[in-house]
């Protein structure tokens, strides 16, 4: 079957790959996605992509993508990925919130309760009026960051 996209290295990219393989420099992916390209390269092994894949442990979606990725996009963005410009999901809580929340935590709790519990924080900080509304999931997680 013909290759839509054809990965064709310089010989400056093999080398650059080979040292990131070799050395393991950079994160796990950023290795993998360099001996996916290697083994890719259309002048050097040319392996299929379900070769590729099996070798190192992927769906050939994934070396699909990642020959993709290199035509349209270029060598570097492929080799060391695009750093999302927003978060997935953005902030539920702004920093003085979070920081509202942590004292209330900080403090004593109301009586007749030995201990915070995240539901109870939850409900007082709403009682506060520090957030209109919150869960007790995002209480931990702004808890948890801090622990």
């Amino acid at each position: 079957m013909q290759k839509k996209y054809v990965v064709r290295l310089t010989n400056q990219e093999r080398e650059e790959l080979r040292g990131v393989v070799k050395k393991l420099k950079g994160t796990s992916q950023k290795v993998r996605r360099a001996q996916i390209l290697l083994k890719a390269d259309a002048d050097g092994p040319n392996w299929t992509d379900r070769q590729i894949a099996e070798a190192f442990s992927c769906r050939t979606r994934t070396v699909e993508k990642i020959r993709q990725r290199l035509v349209e996009r270029g060598f570097d963005d492929t080799l060391n990925g695009v750093e999302r410009p927003h978060p997935p999901m953005e902030k539920l809580l702004s920093g003085a919130q979070e920081a509202q929340i942590i004292a209330t935590r900080l403090g004593p709790p109301p009586k007749g309760y030995a201990h915070w519990t995240l539901r109870l924080l939850a409900r007082k900080v709403v009682e506060l009026e520090i957030v209109e509304s919150v869960s007790h999931e995002t209480v931990r997680r702004t808890l948890k960051k801090t622990a």
